[in-house]
């Protein structure tokens, strides 16, 4: 009988025997995925043996996924079953999350080819305002799971310190934000007194402005509309300020639901 070990697979054996090409085998050599069983070294040809081919099957699966050369190579060289799935269960959550992101992406163009919604804007004066605050200089990439965690700490610090709120949740969102994708956020929420302060949050006295404000109630990726509304209405009647967007998040239900609300834009004007 022949010893397995020994057995040696031409390359394009092995690729029919793995629907991988030449060059793809070609390429996860020169990665350092998958290196061949042995090279002749005169003519450079490639060998395989048959217990590669399930590793073989493996990339292709993974990388058929769009999953990193490296985070394929921590699959094959996982300690065990628990760390190597660790690594493909946290890929396909994001490929769930980017599925869900194309959809919606989807969705919004097809509404506004449908036609956009009429927004309304209105100009309301806010008088000053005692806060907690947290801020944090923040990019595209970091903005959700950044208002998270900040407006979930200052929600806990209400509760623990026993403090009433006098208003709803607000952000406010710096130009450079918009023109250089990253800026410095500050998310609060209006208190009757300021508690103990804990770690980061700081007491912050907004002052007393005149805003346009256009209210938006549907997916956050239609945010924009709101945003494009309210900015040409202060545009065309020339009254736009200086200062940062405020954005204020009124509650549908339970205002411990961070993401049921409808979304105030606040645009700063002239008074």
């Amino acid at each position: 009988m022949t010893d397995p070990t020994s057995v040696l697979l031409s390359i394009g054996d092995f690729s029919r025997m793995t629907f991988l090409t030449v060059k793809a085998l070609r390429h996860y050599h020169d990665v350092g995925l998958l290196e061949p069983a042995r090279i002749d070294a005169h003519s450079g040809y490639r060998y395989y043996r048959p217990e590669q081919v399930a590793p073989a099957r493996m990339i292709r699966r993974l990388r058929d996924l769009d999953l990193p050369v490296d985070q394929v190579r921590a699959v094959l060289d996982a300690p065990d079953e628990a760390a190597r799935d660790r690594v493909i269960a946290a890929h396909l959550d994001r490929m769930s999350r980017q599925l869900r992101e194309t959809q919606e992406a989807v969705d919004s163009l097809r509404r506004m080819l449908e036609g956009e919604q009429r927004i309304a804007v209105e100009h309301r004066d806010e008088p000053a305002t005692l806060t907690v605050a947290i801020r944090g200089r923040v990019d595209g990439d970091t903005v959700v799971s950044w208002w998270v965690e900040a407006f979930t700490e200052l929600h806990r610090l209400l509760r623990t310190s026993g403090v009433e709120r006098t208003g709803p949740d607000g952000a406010e969102f710096p130009t450079e934000f918009f023109t250089d994708g990253a800026g410095e956020l500050v998310a609060f929420v209006p208190v009757a007194q300021v508690p103990p302060l804990p770690g980061r949050v700081e007491a912050v006295r907004r002052p007393a402005a005149r805003y346009a404000v256009a209210t938006h109630d549907g997916p956050m990726v239609d945010l924009d509309a709101a945003y494009s509304t309210v900015g040409r209405a202060v545009t065309e009647q020339a009254v736009a300020a200086d200062g940062p967007v405020v954005e204020r998040y009124l509650p549908l239900g339970d205002p411990e639901d961070l993401f049921a609300h409808r979304t105030e834009v606040c645009w700063p004007v002239h008074g």
